[in-house]
């Protein structure tokens, strides 16, 4: 593999433990930079499917005349030679564009084309995901060198397919593509979409107004487009007798990964991280190590970032992750401010989910505190998109102490959006590393 961006691992962490200790956190910044071009001209391979729910609450005028208009700005957010499909989600999944079960080029002609067969979409049946997944799956089938993205749009609850269905659909499609999940209105369930775009590596968020969809397909697809490898993967070694307790990713999301490792050969795995453009993320690594005696260092981890798998996967970047055991209090007691900082974001996320559940289950005691913890972590983060969004929810007090009062009328778009972008972090504030 060549012409591939300049990648580099930087890694944060306070190496040293007192005596006895035995958990390592680290911070392990992923950068990539220049590259080959992802514009019009790139040579990069590529593959899109665009998959619209056509099911019968899509039939609202407002709501399919804004999917065809998304689906048509996804078309000419194409680059030419891209391959790519348009898919219509029911009970079933069927061809849009085009007629065979197929991906086309795209140029002038096939983007017409394609366009010209979103028009003529109709919606009617029922909801169910899983089929739509493993359907884009076996569109993909030929196009493995490719980077390959879906796109899923709903507007509802997948009703229409067991819940185990959708999981061994998610379990079958699972590090074989990127879907980026969005629902439209209100009538669509949080935690269900989540569920598909972090088996996915993809993104979810919600368009509560459906005259916002054709901006939000632009980005998405022109996001794609300015991808250069995929297939990537954190590869980490720990040593004998050591152990790899969590990985997360942590910006630009949070995103558990541990329990996607594949065994990549003695005391090490693959942990995927999908396709990369010019971006950069951050991933937060514990690590519990034998204990040891003090002046004792350790190599506590190994992070190479690799494109591929198995022996033939070409290695990008490396950073190692590093413990010393020490007598000095004062060493082994400080925190590193950006390890302080992503556990604090990843705490909001859960304060947030868990707190919207209480409200929505009644138990009004557990909802102010949870929501409350999560006004203070806002705060002190400065994590302002999240703040406004609690705000919609709660009236604060203090920001200080997470002194709240729930809202007693909430829009449910406002309590969807706080729960669908729980998880967006912040990078850590500049004079706070």
């Amino acid at each position: 593999m060549s012409d591939l961006p300049d990648f580099t691992v930087n890694v944060d962490q306070n190496r040293y433990l007192p005596e006895g200790g035995r958990e390592v956190h680290a911070i392990v910044s992923v950068e990539a930079s220049g590259g080959p071009s992802t514009g019009p001209t790139s040579n990069t391979a590529a593959a899109e499917v665009i998959i619209i729910d056509t099911s019968g609450s899509m039939s609202l005028p407002a709501k399919l005349m804004a999917a065809k208009q998304a689906a048509e700005a996804a078309v000419d957010s194409l680059r030419d030679g891209v391959r790519f499909a348009i898919v219509a989600g029911s009970n079933s999944a069927r061809m849009i564009y085009p007629v065979e079960h197929r991906l086309m080029v795209a140029d002038a002609e096939t983007r017409a084309n394609a366009k010209t067969a979103v028009a003529r979409l109709d919606a009617a049946g029922g909801t169910a995901m899983g089929r739509w997944l493993r359907f884009a799956d076996d569109l993909f089938a030929e196009h493995r060198d490719a980077i390959r993205h879906a796109i899923l749009l709903t507007d509802g609850k997948n009703q229409h397919e067991m819940p185990e269905e959708l999981d061994a659909a998610l379990a079958a499609c699972e590090g074989r593509f990127v879907c980026d999940c969005r629902g439209v209105g209100t009538d669509w369930d949080v935690s269900e979409l989540r569920k598909v775009a972090s088996a996915m590596l993809g993104s979810v968020d919600i368009v509560a107004d459906p005259a916002d969809l054709e901006a939000d397909f632009r980005a998405m697809t022109k996001a794609t487009m300015g991808k250069a490898v995929g297939g990537v993967s954190l590869r980490v070694w720990t040593p004998q007798d050591a152990r790899l307790r969590f990985i997360r990713q942590v910006l630009p999301t949070v995103d558990d990964l541990t329990a996607k490792r594949t065994e990549a050969g003695p005391q090490q795995g693959d942990y995927p991280v999908g396709a990369w453009g010019v971006e950069s993320r951050d991933y937060h690594l514990c690590v519990e190590v034998p204990s040891g005696h003090v002046g004792r260092e350790l190599r506590a981890a190994w992070v190479k970032l690799v494109a591929g798998s198995g022996a033939d996967a070409e290695q990008l970047a490396t950073g190692n992750v590093l413990a010393e055991w020490t007598d000095d209090e004062a060493l082994s007691t400080q925190i590193n401010p950006r390890v302080a900082h992503y556990t604090g974001q990843q705490e909001l996320a859960v304060a947030i989910q868990e707190g919207l559940q209480a409200r929505k289950d009644g138990d009004v005691e557990t909802a102010t505190v949870r929501l409350g913890r999560a006004v203070v972590l806002a705060s002190e983060s400065g994590n302002e998109p999240i703040a406004e969004l609690l705000n919609k929810v709660v009236d604060v007090v203090d920001p200080v102490t997470g002194t709240v009062r729930l809202r007693k009328h909430v829009d449910k778009a406002d309590e969807m959006s706080l729960d669908t972008r729980s998880t967006r972090t912040v990078p850590t504030r500049k004079g706070k590393v």
